[in-house]
């Protein structure tokens, strides 16, 4: 591993500041970006209700206001054993315990969106303790390394998305973290010579370490489901490090393993139906989240972990600096393999592939249909393996080299700083999704007078007309029906919305009511017509 240093004064009066200014990032601005599909999904499941009981009583062809929402989207009369059942009901592949302690959250804080977004921010601190853990324990350094670190993901654009978004993805990063530094602890000390291990008269305690990584490992699980893919990259790293043998460390591993998997299996029982469909489609609440092919997809997030303006996948900047960034991270990975013990790349290696393999290898020249987050512990290796790139060329090498990778690391900090300075200001982003265009129909619904908006639950209608109540003004009166039922439209609006309609539904609502429709939004994702009561001429 080549020299490294304890930081400096100028590098730790740096990290300070960036860390400062992420935390204050996390916390800025948390209501002014639309409040997403998928995040009315999780208000709904904390709520107690199911989709179904929701759209029973609003999907059922009367006029409604907006208010009629809020009783399925946060702390009701239901309780958290309702909460857990829904989950068990209608949406097993997410595991309990993010909505469990949102619930609880929301019980003593309320049901705004600054509430349950402020959990996540709270949340995404924990991050950093919990990197410079994991540093320590890869690299043995105490500052210098664990501090760039800290400091690149204070300011990452896409750590700065998941620690605003009301969803269980930034408490998954601070369980990875805590299961892989417990991990890499636990067996740096079963493997330290006995002798050496007596002379320590601190020396944590073997069995606290496996066991701290016995309970992480079920929290991971409890969290998202796809912490199954890290504990296969843990146990690929212990198995190929112990050189397939049966030592005492994989014994000890895999007794942690177990236990902390058998604690997983009250929910894993509820979801062992669901698991192969949730292996070929995902997540149903943030499927169809990017419709691109799936390798510029992944090269497009590999950039956005440093540098996120929200630009469009054919902006012609977006290719360059997915370039650029590619360059960055390709050389951090080969340098890191270059340098340091096998023992060290190889679980960074593992940390950023395996996870990710199920999720190219089955969209391999096709569209992808996951959620981006999918990809949080990719994100991590690569940070991570970035971080000991630039920590160790501050310090090694000639003085002009030293230079050019001082103007490197600056020009990451400055993307970084630009990126989260984006963001704050926004109203949406990429990782809204389907609701990405939400604002803008609002502020179109909103201009008008006496307006009606008329939709139908199917596809994703049913989680972007929750997340437009958020938005649309009281003046706004709601429609809805199940199954493209033709709506009897009352009198007494003069601007009539129709919400993503199929064209046959639309084409029945224009013979009905001897009219014709606009269209006056249109994306990737849907459309929203206006009702014109008056012939049209062609």
């Amino acid at each position: 591993m080549r020299h490294l240093k304890f930081a400096p004064s100028w590098l730790r009066f740096l990290i300070i500041f960036l860390l400062a200014m992420g935390i204050l990032f996390r916390f800025f601005n948390l209501d002014s970006k639309v409040y997403s599909h998928d995040e009315t999904y999780t208000s709904l499941r904390i709520s107690g209700y199911t989709r179904t009981e929701a759209q029973n009583k609003l999907f059922n062809s009367s006029v409604i206001g907006g208010e009629s929402f809020a009783q399925f989207q946060g702390v009701n009369q239901k309780n958290l054993n309702d909460t857990i059942m829904t989950l068990a009901r209608e949406d097993s592949l997410h595991p309990p315990l993010y909505y469990v302690i949102a619930r609880l959250w929301m019980e003593v804080f309320g049901n705004s969106v600054t509430a349950i977004r402020s959990l996540s921010a709270l949340i995404g601190l924990l991050v950093f303790p919990c990197v410079y853990w994991l540093c320590r324990e890869l690299f043995n350094v105490p500052l210098s390394v664990p501090g760039v670190a800290i400091a690149l993901m204070a300011i990452s654009p896409i750590h700065l998305v998941y620690a605003q978004e009301a969803q269980e993805y930034i408490l998954w990063l601070v369980t990875i973290l805590l299961s892989s530094a417990s991990l890499l602890q636990a067996m740096r000390l079963e493997s330290q010579d006995k002798d050496e291990l007596a002379k320590q008269r601190q020396r944590p305690d073997l069995f606290a370490i496996w066991s701290i990584y016995a309970v992480t490992l079920s929290i991971s699980f409890y969290t998202f489901i796809w912490s199954g893919f890290v504990a296969v990259a843990h146990g690929i790293y212990v198995m190929i490090t112990a050189k397939f043998k049966l030592t005492k460390i994989v014994r000890t591993y895999l007794l942690a393993s177990l236990v902390g998997f058998l604690a997983f299996m009250p929910w894993i029982t509820i979801v062992i139906g669901d698991f192969f469909q949730f292996l070929i489609s995902a997540d149903k609440t943030t499927m169809q989240s990017s419709l691109m092919p799936v390798f510029p997809f992944f090269l497009m997030q590999l950039s956005r972990i440093f540098f996120d303006i929200d630009l469009s996948s054919d902006n012609p900047l977006n290719y360059l600096v997915t370039s650029i960034f590619l360059t960055l991270v390709g050389y951090s990975i080969y340098f890191l393999c270059l340098t340091t013990n096998y023992k060290v790349w190889f679980f960074l290696v593992t940390l950023i592939v395996v996870p990710a393999l199920p999720l190219i290898l089955p969209s391999a020249g096709g569209i992808q249909s996951f959620s981006e987050a999918y990809f949080i512990p990719s994100y991590l290796g690569i940070q991570v393996t970035v971080a000991y790139l630039l920590a160790t060329q501050l310090y090694n090498g000639s003085a002009s080299r030293r230079r050019i990778w001082h103007i490197i690391m600056a020009l990451v900090i400055i993307c970084g700083l630009i990126s989260s300075k984006a963001n704050s200001q926004a109203e949406t982003w990429w990782n809204k999704g389907v609701s990405y265009g939400n604002p803008q129909v609002a502020q179109i619904i909103n201009q008008t007078t006496r307006p009606l908006l008329i939709s139908d639950a199917l596809g994703n209608n049913y989680g972007n007309i929750f997340s437009l109540s958020y938005l649309l003004e009281p003046k706004v009166r709601f429609l809805l029906v199940k199954n493209q039922k033709t709506p009897k439209i009352p009198d007494g609006y003069t601007n009539i919305f129709l919400f993503n309609p199929s064209d046959t539904w639309r084409e029945t609502i224009e013979k009905k009511y001897k009219s014709y429709t606009d269209v006056v939004y249109s994306d990737n994702y849907y459309s929203v017509w206006k009702l014109a009561k008056s012939p049209k001429l062609r």
